[in-house]
C-alpha cells in the first residue's frame, strides 16, 4: 500500500559494512518501520538511535520517554533528519485535546495520536486544531490497544469483540474526518477496506516469527501485517532489547521487503 510522499523520511540509507547494497523493496520497508523508543531517559533513547543510525528512519516517542525527558527529547532526532511519531494518545475534553494537538504540532513531529474513545466532538476538535498549520502532522486515532483481548474489553464494560469495537470506533473517526488509525494486525485488513488506499494504518503488536509476544495479545509477523494492508509497522522490544538492535532491525526489514 503506497504511503504519502509527505511522510517519507529524508534520511539516506547507510548499509552496514558487511551488508550487500539494499534492494529497492528494502528501502521501501525502511520508510515503513517505526522503532519504539520506550526507554526511561533521553540518554537511553540517544544510544538506541545511534545504534540504529543508517538502518531506521522513523522513531516513536511515547509516554515513558516523553514524561521522563519532555518535548526537548524530540528536537535532536529531527535535527538529524529522522521522522518522529509522537504517541501520547490524547484523550480528554475537546478543548484540552485541541490545545494539546496544537502544541504537539509545533514540535516538528510527523505523526501523532489521539484516542478514538474520546468521542465525536473530541475527535473533530483534534482534527480542526490542525487546520491552517503548515506541514501538519498526520493525525492518527488509536482504536483498541494490542494488549487487550475480548476478556479485557468485557472487564472494561464493553461486550463486543475487539474487531467489532475497532470497526465501531473507526467509523466514528471517519465521520469526524480522521483517516489515520493505530490498530492491531488482526484488524488491519478490515480497516483498510473501510479507509481505502488513502488511509494511514500504523500497526503495533509486531513480532517476528518465534519471538516472545510478552504482554501483547493481538499480534502478527511483519510480513503478514504488510500483506494485510499496513502502512507502517511499530516495533519495540524485538529490536530495542536485542543484543544487536541494527541486526534485528535488518531482519525485520527483510521480512517486510518480502511482502512488498
Amino acid at each position: 500500500m503506497p504511503i504519502p510522499d509527505r511522510l517519507n523520511s529524508s534520511v539516506s540509507p547507510v548499509p552496514l559494512a558487511d551488508k550487500a547494497p539494499l534492494a529497492g523493496k528494502t528501502d521501501d520497508a525502511r520508510q515503513r518501520l517505526i522503532v519504539a523508543l520506550d526507554v526511561p531517559s533521553a540518554a537511553a533513547s540517544d544510544e538506541l538511535v545511534n545504534r540504529l543510525e543508517g538502518t531506521c528512519h522513523w522513531f516513536k516517542v511515547g509516554m515513558e520517554l516523553f514524561t521522563a525527558a519532555g518535548p526537548a527529547v524530540i528536537e535532536p532526532f529531527i535535527a538529524r533528519g529522522h521522522s518522529v511519531f509522537l504517541d501520547l494518545k490524547f484523550h480528554d475534553i475537546p478543548n484540552t485535546v485541541a490545545g494539546a494537538v496544537r502544541s504537539a504540532a509545533t514540535l516538528g513531529v510527523r505523526m501523532m495520536t489521539v484516542h478514538s474513545a474520546g468521542g465525536p466532538a473530541m475527535l473533530a476538535a483534534a482534527r480542526e486544531a490542525l487546520q491552517g498549520v503548515a506541514n501538519p502532522p498526520e493525525l492518527l486515532a488509536v482504536t483498541v490497544l494490542t494488549s487487550m483481548d475480548a476478556a479485557a474489553l468485557k472487564a472494561s464494560g464493553i461486550d463486543r469483540s475487539p474487531a467489532h469495537q475497532v470497526e465501531l470506533l473507526a467509523k466514528i473517526c471517519l465521520e469526524a474526518g480522521i483517516r489515520g488509525f493505530v490498530c492491531s494486525p488482526q484488524e488491519v485488513a478490515a480497516l483498510r477496506a473501510l479507509t481505502g488506499p488513502e488511509g494511514i494504518l500504523v500497526v503495533p503488536g509486531i513480532r517476528p516469527a518465534g519471538a516472545n509476544s510478552a504482554d501483547q495479545k493481538r499480534i502478527a509477523t511483519p510480513a503478514d501485517a504488510i500483506r494485510n494492508g499496513a502502512s507502517y509497522l511499530v516495533v519495540g522490544r524485538p529490536i530495542t532489547q536485542a543484543p544487536n538492535p541494527a541486526e534485528a532491525a535488518h531482519a525485520i526489514l527483510a521480512e517486510m521487503a518480502e511482502a512488498l
